[in-house]
């Protein structure tokens, strides 16, 4: 047996004549030794090039390879420098492909696999270009903390990233730092679009949520011209920049405590071609100085943006109110949805209010007004519980601020998306007007 020289890394291949290819393959197959995932390579000489699990191939195998499979035969081992994956490794899912690329690296070194270590590997995974994200609940057994670093080179590979991190829990800080480790690369700064909006941020930093999709379009799809909006929680301008791009705000206050997000903020508004049309403001909103000039007000924090709604309620315009975007979590059980005798479960779930009544009661001296409609089958009532309370609340505190009525109105209650078990993000769209002065 000879070995070529000058190959040193890639896939390990037995090389023989093409006459011998088929009695190679199945000498190999039966000893559970051929590469599945690679594909047998004819290569320039003429010679067929056969991939084999591990970092060799036995001397014992080599030799009954040329003496009594194929006597006569030529029989070395080479390196597929860039081996082609079979057509069965194409069709694997990732994560089908990790888990046999990181169990064939494992025991090339030695490592007993188990059920256990396949048991701890990813199933899922957010990718930001060349960077994937991990999970929290992955490669947590210690038999991976002696692979390290490598590991993540060959996790990485399979995947067909450059870099790795891994995610933890968000840091209680008010800031929803994510507590991310990068695995692999010098830096976690990435780059997303949505809807044509450039985002750029960096991962160990700030957070990211792709379920917020659906309300950044309801956003975009908004008519804002000649408004001016305060967005409190700007973040790295989840919301910030659909109103400013699509949905043509005139002009956004953007407020927002993280300096890693202001910084991601900034360049995102620049790089997106409207940061004239922004002023950022830098700490708590709730020493925030602004006050009556607010067309809009979006209150995008989770799990509560409770906090928030005074300052909301000081900056809508006194003259003639506006709208107030109000994000919230909200708990709900089963058996009690409202949903009338026969409606359809796949109603779209949101809640809407396209008849106006008037209450006949007033509440802290605020005029409370809201449009009646039975909701949508799948609309909760926890859902219009908490917006009907929310509503009530706001009334009070825009009498409370501004020394005089107001009347509020729930316009549209949007499903964000869902936390199990049994958790809501919605957003309430509620109305705030002053009530006209009687003579």
């Amino acid at each position: 047996m000879e070995r070529e020289s000058g190959k040193s890394t890639g896939v390990v291949a037995v090389v023989t004549e093409p006459q011998f290819t088929q009695r190679y393959r199945e000498y190999l197959q039966k000893l559970k030794l051929l590469d599945r995932q690679h594909r047998v390579e004819k290569r320039p000489d003429g010679t067929v090039a056969l991939p084999v699990l591990g970092e060799t191939l036995p001397e014992q195998h080599l030799l009954e390879l040329r003496s009594r499979v194929a006597p006569g035969s030529t029989c070395l081992l080479t390196q597929l420098l860039d081996p082609v994956p079979s057509k069965k490794a194409q069709s694997c899912s990732p994560a089908q492909r990790l888990c046999l690329e990181v169990r064939r690296w494992v025991e090339d070194r030695g490592v007993t696999w188990s059920a256990e270590l396949e048991a701890d590997l990813p199933r899922c995974w957010q990718r930001h270009g060349n960077l994937l994200l991990l999970n929290e609940d992955c490669f947590q057994a210690k038999q991976w903390k002696n692979l390290e670093p490598e590991l993540w080179e060959t996790v990485a590979s399979a995947l067909g990233v450059q870099r790795l991190a891994k995610r933890g829990r968000v840091v209680p800080d008010g800031c929803r730092t994510p507590a991310v480790t990068l695995l692999l690369g010098d830096h976690g700064w990435v780059e997303h679009v949505d809807n044509g909006i450039r985002y750029k941020f960096d991962v160990t930093q700030c957070m990211f949520s792709f379920g917020n999709i659906t309300e950044k379009l309801r956003v975009a799809s908004m008519s804002c011209a000649g408004e001016v909006l305060v967005d409190l929680y700007s973040g790295i301008g989840y919301f910030t920049l659909p109103f400013l791009v699509h949905a043509g705000a005139a002009f956004v206050h953007a407020c927002e405590w993280n300096p890693h997000a202001v910084a991601a903020l900034r360049n995102n508004l620049e790089i997106n071609g409207v940061s004239d049309r922004c002023q950022i403001h830098f700490g708590d909103n709730r020493t925030l100085k602004l006050s009556n000039i607010a067309d809009r007000v979006n209150l995008g924090l989770i799990p509560s943006s409770e906090e928030g709604w005074p300052i909301a309620c000081q900056v809508l315009r006194q003259d003639a109110g506006g709208i107030l975007h109000i994000h919230q979590n909200v708990e709900s059980f089963p058996g009690k949805n409202l949903q009338p005798p026969g409606s359809s479960k796949t109603e779209k779930q949101n809640y809407s209010y396209p008849q106006k009544i008037t209450a006949n009661k007033e509440e802290s001296g605020a005029t409370r007004e809201f449009r009646g409609k039975m909701p949508s089958s799948a609309t909760k009532l926890e859902w219009q519980r908490w917006a009907e309370s929310a509503e009530t609340r706001i009334a009070a505190l825009l009498q409370q601020v501004h020394g005089k009525p107001w009347k509020t109105q729930i316009l549209h209650i949007e499903l964000v998306k869902s936390y199990a078990p049994h958790v809501d993000h919605i957003v309430l769209d509620l109305e705030c007007r002053p009530c006209p002065l009687i003579g």
